[in-house]
C-alpha cells in the first residue's frame, strides 16, 4: 500500500506486488481496488513484474479535487509511474483504455499498452450525452439510478444491469455513482492516436458484441503501432489467468529502457 501525490495536490492510493519492470493496471468504470478484475491480473503478473494497481480519482483511498478533467487523471497516472521509478507498461479496460491513451499521446512514460476493449466510437453521430442526467441522479441522492442509467447508456445487457442491482457489491457501485460520468467524458473526448507512438495491443473478447469489437478494430487501426487479438472470454472481459500471460508476452518483448 502506498500512495502518491498528482499535480493538482490530490493524493492518489496505490498498491504494489511483485518484482520486475513496472507495468500499472487503469481500471474502468466503477473498478478499483477493493473491487474489479484488476486485482486478479496483478496478482497473475506478479511473478515477472512490478505491478501497481491504484484507486482513480473519487475512488477507494484516493482524493477527488474538482473540477474533474481529463488532464488531472492523466497527471494521476503520470504519478503513479513516477511512483514506480518514471516509466512503466501499461495495461487499461474499457475506460481505463482510453485513459491510458490520452496519458500516453500527453507524453506520461509509457513505454507500451495493452487495452481492452477500450470505447472509442468513430461514429459521425455520437449517442446522446447521459452525463447531465447522471449528475442530477447524483445529486438527488439517487445513487443506484445513477449507475443503472450509466450501464444502460452504454449497452450493459438488461440481465447485467439486474443481476448487479441484486449483489452483494452494489453499495459499493452506488458510492461511485458520480464518478460514471468521470468516465463517460474520458470516452467521449477522443485521445490524439497519431501521437501515442509507443507499441500497442488491442485486445477484445470472443463472447462481446459487434459493437466493442468494432471499437477495438478503430482503434487499432487508428495508432502508429498496433497488434490487434482477440481472447476468449465472457462478455466485456477476460478472465486475468488468460489475460496475463499474453499482456507478459507483449511487455516483455519491449526495451526494459
Amino acid at each position: 500500500m502506498g500512495s502518491a501525490v498528482s499535480a493538482d495536490g490530490t493524493r492518489i492510493g496505490f498498491t504494489r506486488v511483485g518484482s520486475g519492470p513496472a507495468v500499472v493496471l487503469v481500471d474502468g468504470a466503477c473498478g478499483f481496488r477493493g473491487s474489479g478484475p484488476m486485482a486478479g491480473v496483478a496478482g497473475a503478473l506478479s511473478g515477472s513484474f512490478t505491478v501497481f494497481t491504484y484507486d482513480r480519482r473519487g475512488r477507494g483511498e484516493s482524493g477527488d479535487t474538482m473540477p474533474h478533467a481529463i488532464g488531472r487523471e492523466v497527471e494521476d497516472l503520470a504519478a503513479v509511474v513516477g511512483a514506480a521509478g518514471g516509466w512503466a507498461f501499461a495495461h487499461g479496460f474499457s475506460s481505463g483504455a482510453v485513459l491510458a491513451l490520452h496519458a500516453a499521446a500527453a507524453g506520461v512514460p509509457l513505454r507500451a499498452l495493452s487495452l481492452l476493449e477500450p470505447p472509442l466510437s468513430f461514429e459521425p453521430t455520437p449517442g446522446p450525452d447521459v452525463r447531465p442526467e447522471i449528475e442530477a441522479l447524483v445529486a438527488a441522492g439517487r445513487r443506484g439510478d445513477a449507475v443503472t442509467r450509466f450501464q444502460v447508456a452504454c449497452g450493459v445487457p438488461e440481465e447485467f444491469v439486474a443481476s448487479a442491482r441484486r449483489s452483494p457489491g452494489w453499495p459499493a457501485l452506488e458510492a461511485l455513482a458520480h464518478t460514471t460520468a468521470y468516465d463517460l467524458t474520458i470516452t467521449a473526448t477522443p485521445p490524439d492516436l497519431a501521437a501515442v507512438t509507443a507499441p500497442v495491443l488491442v485486445l477484445d473478447s470472443a463472447s462481446s458484441d459487434d459493437r466493442m469489437r468494432s471499437w477495438a478494430d478503430g482503434v487499432a487501426g487508428r495508432l502508429p503501432a498496433a497488434v490487434r487479438r482477440t481472447l476468449p472470454g465472457e462478455w466485456h472481459g477476460v478472465a486475468p489467468e488468460v489475460l496475463a500471460p499474453v499482456l507478459a508476452e507483449h511487455f516483455a518483448r519491449q526495451p526494459a529502457s
